[in-house]
């Protein structure tokens, strides 16, 4: 597989974790764990439950992913 295979899904946070981990809620219920990459941690800031992202998530662990984006 791609590096162009990865899932991306939008959800909430909703809970804050330590280490810029967090976790997100989908809008199916489906909950998963999120992090910033150290590069952008600097432009997204802390997030805080109730922040939209997007997580993107490779097929083979849906459990986890990286957050690409604030909406």
């Amino acid at each position: 597989m791609s590096k162009d295979d990865s899932i991306c899904a939008e959800g909430s946070v909703v809970e804050a974790l330590p280490n810029g981990t967090v976790r997100v809620e989908m809008p199916n219920g489906y909950r998963a764990m999120g992090y910033v990459p150290v590069k952008k941690r600097a432009e997204f800031g802390p997030l805080k439950p109730g922040d939209k992202v997007a997580l993107e998530m490779t097929p083979y662990d849906l459990s986890q992913g990286r957050i690409t984006a604030r909406r």
